[in-house]
């Protein structure tokens, strides 16, 4: 088993930065890839990155590509994503993923654990 707990996310202006962090507990993640979604209100959850823990080989979605870094911290066993000149659209519920596989997926189906998620809210 493992759990994932994500850091508290926040209001920012358009244009500023955010970093959220994902500590996690339980089995070694170091077999695992990794994901970051996010659900904004009355729509489905949706791919923002994901990285393969092993390698950190990263993938982003077309939308956050350029402003969004993941990266990881193995002797932490935490996963960050720093997001920088947000938009009022990045406004969402944020959410880390971990699967059973040594690679990253952008399916959010493909994931077996999941945080409790994080509020972030862009102001314009």
């Amino acid at each position: 088993q493992v759990q994932l707990v994500e850091s508290a996310g926040g209001l920012v202006q358009a244009g500023g930065s955010l970093r959220l962090s994902c500590a996690a507990s339980g089995r070694t993640f170091i077999m695992y890839g990794m994901g970051w979604f996010r659900q904004a209100p009355g729509k489905e959850r949706e791919f923002v990155g994901a990285i393969t823990w092993s390698t950190g080989t990263t993938s982003y979605a077309d939308s956050v590509k350029g402003r969004f870094t993941i990266s990881r911290d193995n002797a932490k066993n935490t996963m960050y994503l720093q997001m920088n000149s947000l938009k009022p659209e990045d406004t969402a519920v944020y959410y880390c993923a971990a699967r059973r596989s040594s690679y990253y997926s952008i399916q959010r189906d493909d994931y077996d654990y999941w945080g409790q998620g994080t509020q972030v809210t862009v102001s314009s």
